[in-house]
């Protein structure tokens, strides 16, 4: 939990600027919430937010599941999109060139692996891909574990380097189906309401994915969510996961990107209710199980543009409003200050 013995002043700093209590909406909750976590273990409040070095990580795994056919692409796709975003041609790319944040991509166990020796990649893989959880596990206890193990070591590593704000995306067909299975099982909601068009499959493939995840969910009551992981989790998933809790364990907010990442934020969160702290939720999906998270975890996005790519992109392209908040913060002049009287 935040220790918040300086959010009376934090919040005093906020509302002495020149404007309207509460005038600028969401953006003051993002400060204060910034403001907050960079004043954790200080002598006093933090007067200037730092953004340093923001950087994605964007999780690449590949899903037994996807031999179902609840995607519009075969496996091999999620390796050619990984090349895509080494070689700098994804939406990811063009987002985070215009608003200058790094990249890392992570090969967590894609069916057809890559050798490069571009630096954005790390070798983090668990196997060559999950099992379909269709019909047996994805994965053991052991390698979700590990997974996990690896996700926060990468993040402590990139906040070692710098970095004060991050950000994860994911790629890996068919992990809609996985993340939408997990939802289920977690917040013991249907698999209608859990299940969406993922990146545009037909009504006969959706009614397909819904009776996978169906299938897969049946052997998850009673299970702990680690447990629920092993059953239809993916690799990219529970290293997101522990990726949350590193950021937590570093006291480094994470940007939320939308459903597949924020399936792991939950996830986290149960694991550790207090990486909540950390999160700034990016914007809402059209995944229709998106809705749900964001009320679970009681979120407020900061966007709503009809996005459901994945990558991260919904992160990346609220990064100038989190830029924006730490601005007025810094710079914007008090009542007092400024000499305006109200």
């Amino acid at each position: 939990m935040l220790d918040t013995k300086y959010s009376q002043y934090i919040q005093h700093r906020i509302d002495q600027k020149t404007k309207p209590l509460g005038a600028l909406g969401l953006l003051e909750k993002v400060a204060f919430q910034l403001a907050l976590i960079q004043s954790q273990g200080q002598e006093s409040a933090a007067e200037h937010i730092e953004l340093n070095k923001p950087r994605i990580i964007i999780f690449a795994g590949d899903h037994g599941v996807a031999d179902e056919g609840v995607s519009i692409a075969p496996s091999a796709v999620t390796q050619q999109m990984v090349l895509n975003f080494l070689n700098g041609g994804a939406a990811i790319n063009c987002f985070c060139a215009v608003n200058h944040i790094d990249i890392t991509v992570v090969d967590t166990g894609i069916l057809l692996p890559i050798e490069s020796d571009n630096p954005m990649l790390i070798s983090q893989r668990l196997g060559t891909r999950t099992n379909n959880f269709a019909n047996e596990a994805a994965m053991s206890l052991e390698t979700v574990e590990r997974g996990i193990e690896l996700g926060a070591e990468l993040v402590s590593r990139t906040i070692s380097n710098g970095t004060n704000i991050i950000m994860f995306g994911e790629m890996g067909i068919g992990n809609t189906s996985s993340a939408s299975a997990i939802l289920s099982a977690l917040a013991n909601r249907t698999a209608d309401e859990c299940v969406g068009l993922g990146t545009g499959i037909n009504n006969e493939q959706l009614a397909r994915k819904v009776a996978v995840v169906e299938q897969g969910v049946a052997r998850c009551k009673g299970l702990d969510p680690k447990s629920i992981l092993t059953q239809v989790g993916g690799y990219e998933i529970v290293q997101m996961v522990g990726a949350f809790l590193g950021a937590y364990q570093n006291r480094t907010p994470v940007l939320v990107d939308g459903f597949i990442v924020s399936v792991a934020a939950y996830v986290a969160t149960l694991i550790e209710p207090n990486c909540r702290d950390y999160m700034i939720f990016a914007h809402r999906s059209e995944e229709s199980g998106h809705k749900i998270l964001l009320e679970l975890l009681d979120a407020e996005p900061l966007l709503d543009l009809g996005l459901r790519l994945g990558e991260g992109t919904g992160a990346a392209l609220a990064m100038p409003i989190i830029r924006a908040a730490a601005e007025f913060y810094n710079s914007m002049a008090s009542f007092e200050s400024a000499g305006v009287t109200v």
